[in-house]
């Protein structure tokens, strides 16, 4: 019986995967975490097959977590499931140790067949991941302003871009407005851009945002 770690600050996702691996014989959701730190804590503290790990959630976010997963529990199988689409974080994720990416948007099935395909040393991606794949290497990150961020300004970026406000953010992320700011900031020097509309374009053009 695979045993699954289920980390998502929104009880109904943790409930309707439970529910969804309520009929598979071979895997249950034994432990829940609402945010990234408890994820962090449970993962290096129990045993589990795998860890379905979501990006965005209070305080430390779902990448700080498999960052320091990946450092200290190489080898543990993360399944990222989100909300975001796999333009927005998959290729980062899964260079970053990801086992593999999978949306909230997928079917039943699909996720399950993630689960045993990670759980037995594999990855997964879906196949139209593995063809955006195929070109992004064609292209060559080191040619694209957005691969000199940090993980947190990544992220911030891909909310302003979506059009979020700094206040919207703040709550988002746990942290206050000053230090959005202050991120907001870096993210222009380093991208080269001067106004959110500026990096709004380039996060479409480089299919960072949908």
């Amino acid at each position: 019986m695979l045993k699954i770690l289920v980390a998502d600050d929104h009880a109904i996702v943790r409930q309707g995967v439970k529910q969804i691996l309520a009929d598979s014989q071979d895997m249950v959701v034994c432990d829940e975490a609402s945010d990234g730190q408890e994820a962090l804590d449970k993962a290096l503290l129990n045993d589990y097959d795998v860890v379905l790990l979501d990006i965005s959630m209070p305080g430390k976010s779902g990448l700080e977590v498999l960052r320091e997963l990946g450092n200290q529990k190489p080898g543990l199988p993360i399944l990222i499931l989100t909300m975001h689409s796999e333009q927005d974080y998959a290729m980062r994720v899964l260079r970053q140790g990801a086992s593999g990416y999978i949306t909230k948007q997928s079917a039943p099935e699909e996720l399950m067949a993630a689960i045993h395909r990670v759980a037995s040393g594999g990855k997964y991606v879906s196949p139209s991941l593995a063809e955006d794949m195929v070109s992004y290497l064609k292209i060559g990150e080191e040619k694209q302003h957005h691969s000199v961020l940090s993980e947190r300004e990544h992220q911030v970026m891909c909310m302003i871009a979506a059009g979020r406000t700094v206040k919207e953010i703040s709550e988002q992320m746990a942290l206050n407005t000053r230090t959005i700011r202050t991120y907001r900031s870096r993210i222009f020097k380093k991208m080269k851009v001067g106004s959110n509309a500026a990096l709004t374009r380039y996060a479409v053009e480089n299919r960072l945002i949908t």
